[in-house]
């Protein structure tokens, strides 16, 4: 059965790349340009994933976001969102969307992340599950990672991180199975002013890697050449879940 996107965009020229490169790759689209009339369409008919522009007439993305999941309407939904608003996609990702693309962004990264978010919703074992609970703890298999407290433990032991090696890996727990490409990760760790190259990344990775061969059967990461980066968890290893 063919899956339908529903894109809520009001800059023609973006609407109509969405559309075409959506479409080539055989998803039925319906491009909706006003807030008001893309949530009413999101709220009556039945979508695979959503496309949502945050600055939007009518209504803005986040009050369709809003008001959608309010509603009970889990349909998986992807954030447009402009360089340099890290502020929007900490606010999108809390209010409940599933991931956010940065605008500009390429065809391949679309496309990349609309796959991923879809494949998420419809198939992602029910053991590995994300869950923050009162001290704040994300717990997926064997991992556990305290934000508060910049700890990680992998099978009940502590791993010592440096602090940008800690984010690393938080940032990619917290989307577990998604791939991050390389500017993601620089952008959200290091920040959209670092001056540095993305080998600085690389290179957290590649130490980050040699931490978890504690229990590399439970957790590892996994290079996505020309891409980047995920993190890949074995629900099945071992006893103990947060569900």
């Amino acid at each position: 059965m063919t899956q339908r996107l529903l894109v809520i965009e009001d800059e023609p020229t973006l609407s109509r790349l969405l559309s075409y490169n959506l479409t080539q790759e055989g998803f039925d689209v319906v491009v909706e340009e006003h807030g008001t009339v893309g949530f009413e369409r999101a709220s009556q008919e039945s979508f695979d994933l959503i496309l949502l522009d945050v600055m939007l007439p009518g209504m803005n993305g986040f009050q369709i976001l809003e008001k959608l999941r309010s509603k009970g309407i889990t349909t998986p939904i992807i954030i447009l969102t402009a360089k340099n608003a890290e502020e929007e996609v900490v606010q999108g990702l809390k209010m409940g969307a599933d991931d956010y693309i940065t605008k500009p962004f390429g065809v391949s990264e679309l496309l990349a992340r609309v796959s991923a978010v879809m494949r998420r919703a419809s198939g992602q074992p029910e053991e590995v599950k994300i869950k923050e609970d009162q001290s704040n703890l994300i717990s997926l298999g064997q991992l556990e990672i305290f934000p508060d407290k910049y700890e990680v433990r992998l099978g009940g032991q502590s791993i010592n991180l440096r602090p940008k090696e800690f984010e690393v890996l938080l940032y990619l727990a917290k989307k577990p199975g998604v791939v991050l490409t390389r500017d993601d990760l620089m952008n959200v760790v290091w920040g959209f002013d670092y001056i540095g190259g993305q080998r600085t990344v690389d290179v957290h990775v590649s130490s980050l890697r040699k931490k978890l061969e504690l229990d590399p059967e439970s957790v590892h990461i996994d290079s996505i050449r020309g891409v980047g980066y995920k993190l890949v968890v074995n629900p099945k290893k071992g006893s103990h879940h947060s569900i």
